[in-house]
């Protein structure tokens, strides 16, 4: 692993901070690091309160919608509230079609099929609106690139609202109105929200219209914060209040869907982390094995028997998302190595009876095993259907860019995306993919990076250090856990492995330049293989975050360890 010490901020700025807030270098450094740098700054980032949300109104076209909703409810019409099949489009269109049900009847959910339609706005969601006697979808976490799918719709006398945080392309859609943040003439002030965060905002300008308070809306903010865990969006800015406030809706009074799925854990108190780990994968198994709308189903269940209900189906179908992803990676590891594939720069790997829906989460169990950017291949229809996952700061989207010749489409971002190929021209794209990889990809980057906010003495972490980092909570992209860095520590005489296979590493170490000082257990999880740089007193450094470990009511501090050197 490459251990990356980050940049020190300027100590004009890290002193005037200290001063100000009458906090440590250490603190006011980690704060600086993370673009806080003025009293205001801090008091948002420590504080942050519902009253920071921007104005909804601000987001271009918001009016517009509010409009065509109000109208499409003043005249009675049947309003289709339509979204992607992943935790983000799920939780969106819950969200919406709950609060709209609050007050008008006319309104149903539609969810494509992940094999049958694919992602995004599909011309059979259309059809099916046609059929039904909708006049008004309301798109969400998908739409801003359907241009064709618009016009079709139009041709039918139906309306499109559009609400995405996606990229848009040269032309938008000729909806009635396009939310998205990232539009070039959006001047809303927060463009990293995810879509069921833009799907909020239409709610508080729908309540605002109605004389409703923000207060009125933080039932809603457990499925907030859910999206935005599960769709790794900067925890910043509106992302951090909603995220913030969303957990304490998960933690003290969720909806009964999500109640249904934590009420069995043992942990008392859910972080972000949590909810990544535990909530997001069990809503995203029902659209990878089964269909979206089962999490729909769950997340809008009012009755917590019958949300148990469905939780225990959700269930399964994780549990059977695990079997698949665990017995596909074992055979794409296989294939690498039969191939003898283990030194290229890419894992590309094809299996035709491999589960598409799981194929993503293998590709990211690759990355994890190899370390560069990874394929995996499935039939699908008459196709080759991928997955694609990148490693740190390098752009796997550009990649296939330059492989387009032998692709029938393709999409996504820097560091995940997916793709069509016919399965003649598959061995050609596996060769010009590691081409282009070969050339373009930095070999630091086929090293996984630890980034390491500051060196410190291990003698620096006391209960005030720990309570101020308990409220750079919740943690995440651009606000990630404190990483530290101790160097010169040895091990006391006490260092094991432990696990089913040995493969995890207890140690308890002090610092060998103040070895009479107190000591810290330390954890690694995955690092048993290391244990001989920690015998016989020998010196090492280690790269850790700081714990607070509960066991029998006792709470104890405990480092864990990202790597030992």
């Amino acid at each position: 692993m490459r251990w990356t010490l980050k940049p020190k901020p300027s100590p004009e700025k890290v002193n005037a901070l200290a001063s100000q807030l009458k906090v440590d270098e250490l603190i006011a450094t980690l704060l600086v690091q993370r673009g806080i740098e003025t009293f205001d700054d801090a008091r948002q980032f420590f504080r942050p309160s519902l009253d920071d949300l921007h104005n909804p109104y601000l987001m271009k076209d918001m009016d517009k919608a509010v409009n065509r909703i109000e109208k499409a409810i003043e005249n009675g019409e049947n309003i289709l509230v339509f979204g992607d099949y992943d935790v983000d489009g799920t939780t969106a269109v819950s969200l919406l079609s709950s609060y709209l049900k609050s007050f008008y009847p006319n309104v149903a959910t539609y969810i494509p099929d992940r094999y049958d339609e694919g992602y995004g706005i599909s011309y059979k969601g259309i059809d099916f609106a046609e059929d039904n006697g909708f006049s008004l979808i309301i798109a969400l976490d998908c739409g801003i690139k359907s241009i064709d799918h618009v016009l079709y719709a139009k041709e039918k006398n139906i309306d499109f609202i559009i609400c995405d945080h996606h990229r848009p392309g040269e032309t938008l859609p000729e909806a009635v109105a396009v939310l998205d943040p990232k539009r070039d003439d959006c001047s809303y002030p927060y463009d990293e929200l995810c879509g069921c965060g833009v799907g909020f905002k239409l709610v508080q300008a729908l309540a605002q219209n109605r004389n409703q308070t923000i207060e009125d809306l933080i039932p809603y903010l457990d499925l907030v914060a859910t999206a935005i865990a599960a769709d790794i969006v900067p925890i910043t800015g509106e992302n951090r209040v909603l995220a913030k406030f969303g957990l304490e809706v998960i933690n003290s009074n969720p909806r009964p869907g999500i109640k249904a799925l934590i009420q069995n854990l043992k942990k008392k108190v859910l972080t972000i982390t949590d909810v990544v780990f535990i909530i997001a994968p069990r809503i995203n198994a029902a659209g990878r094995i089964k269909h979206g709308n089962e999490a729909v189903a769950l997340l809008t269940e009012y009755d917590l028997d019958q949300a148990e209900f469905f939780a225990s189906e959700i269930e399964q179908h994780n549990s059977d998302r695990k079997d698949l992803d665990k017995q596909i990676t074992v055979e794409a590891l296989s294939q690498i190595e039969e191939n003898n594939e283990k030194q290229k720069f890419t894992t590309v790997v094809y299996q035709e009876n491999w589960h598409k829906g799981v194929i993503g989460i293998v590709a990211s169990r690759l990355t994890e095993t190899y370390y560069r950017p990874t394929i995996v291949f499935t039939k699908s229809g008459d196709k080759l259907a991928a997955s694609a996952r990148s490693v740190k700061d390098f752009d796997v989207y550009n990649a296939l860019e330059a492989c387009a010749e032998h692709l029938e489409q393709f999409g996504g971002h820097m560091y995940a995306a997916g793709m069509t190929l016919k399965e003649e021209n598959y061995l050609a794209f596996k060769n010009a993919f590691e081409r282009v990889v070969e050339k373009t990809i930095h070999p630091d980057l086929l090293l996984p990076e630890i980034s390491i906010d500051a060196e410190i003495e291990l003698s620096e972490i006391n209960e005030k250090l720990i309570r101020i980092l308990n409220q750079f909570e919740p943690f995440g992209p651009q606000n990630m856990t404190p990483v530290f860095m101790a160097k010169g520590v040895k091990d006391t005489g006490y260092g094991k492995t432990i696990g089913q296979s040995d493969e995890h590493l207890k140690l308890f170490v002090k610092q060998s330049r103040s070895f009479g000082t107190e000591g810290f257990g330390v954890i690694g999880f995955g690092l048993g293989n290391k244990i001989e740089i920690t015998k016989n007193q020998n010196p090492f450094d280690i790269a850790f975050c700081i714990d607070e470990n509960v066991f029998n009511g006792n709470i104890t501090v405990q480092l864990r360890l990202k790597d030992l050197r």
